[in-house]
């Protein structure tokens, strides 16, 4: 359904995409993660014919995206992460203007299909400005959806949106790729990730991993101690410093401790040395890897491989 390979796309000196290569399977739930500037955005314009590679091979849905862009529209749907609807329109209004858009023949049954899937029928003649965040969001899915594409291009779709909303855009998302929809996003959220079948994991538009995140936690050797000890930022010091330990993130008022490859230290040696040290432990625990773990672990092993290579 869509084909990068060896893709290379620079903004001026800059480059944003360095030797892409992916694949995202047919009914596939695929996500893109990474950081602020990854390339998340990037990708997914070249995806659709936007921009132009300046290296390697694309296809989406079988073509070209550049050279037939026209037949693409009709193939794809797109949500960017600042889709334009008209305020001054009612919901009614919007989606049909996006199916003139579309060339969209007797719509009017798929615009009230579309509407009882995002639950707006109570809405349909309310000004697209006088909507809530979250109802923007399911109008402008709605908008994208009207000419039932194969192919949905989500930039980012929950950024900004309150957690309930964002729970029930989730929610139709998973009907959609159940009906066979193929659904390709981008997302800062990792735990969003989770969601997707498979994720591929970029940072300064190269690919560091690409799997099912199951896949990518089975495949993690290191062992994460969880911790909430005070004072934090002088515990994480102390841990730091030793070295049992290879690397400290903090998650809210808990520190995720990973542990080196090598060592066979376990929660109660470090434990016995923070206290020692006179810090308070409130408690340790091992926890599986979570994807962002994960994904900070591969960074910092990108970044160590780039200053070697500079050498």
């Amino acid at each position: 359904m869509l084909h990068f390979e060896g893709v290379v796309h620079r903004y001026g000196h800059s480059v944003a995409l360095r030797c892409l290569s992916l694949d995202v399977c047919r009914g596939e739930m695929f996500g893109l993660i990474g950081p602020d500037g990854a390339g998340k955005t990037t990708t997914l314009r070249v995806a659709l014919g936007l921009l132009r590679p300046d290296a390697g091979a694309v296809t989406t849905c079988g073509l070209d995206p550049v050279r037939h862009s026209r037949e693409l529209s009709g193939r794809v749907g797109y949500l960017s992460q600042r889709f334009s609807l008209y305020g001054d329109l009612s919901v009614d209004e919007n989606i049909a203007f996006f199916a003139e858009i579309h060339g969209v023949r007797g719509w009017q049954p798929r615009r009230t299909e579309l509407l009882e899937m995002v639950r707006m029928i109570p809405f349909r003649t309310r000004l697209a400005e006088r909507l809530s965040g979250g109802m923007k969001q399911k109008l402008a899915l709605a908008c994208t959806l009207i000419h039932t594409p194969e192919l949905l291009i989500l930039d980012e779709p929950t950024t900004g949106v309150d957690p309930v909303s964002r729970r029930d855009f989730w929610k139709l998302l998973a009907r959609l790729q159940r009906e066979g929809l193929t659904i390709v996003m981008s997302t800062p959220y990792l735990d969003e990730a989770e969601r997707c079948q498979r994720v591929a994991l970029i940072d300064c538009g190269r690919l560091l991993g690409l799997a099912a995140p199951e896949e990518l936690r089975a495949g993690w050797s290191q062992r994460i101690l969880e911790l909430i000890a005070r004072p934090k930022l002088k515990v994480a010091e102390l841990l730091r410093a030793r070295p049992e330990v290879a690397d400290v993130e903090t998650f809210g008022e808990r520190l995720h401790v990973t542990l080196a490859a090598e060592t066979a230290v376990d929660a109660e040696p470090l434990a016995t040395i923070l206290a020692e040290a006179g810090l308070e432990v409130e408690s340790t625990r091992m926890i599986r890897p979570s994807l962002e773990d994960i994904f900070i672990a591969r960074i910092r092993e990108a970044e160590a491989e780039t200053v070697e290579v500079g050498r």
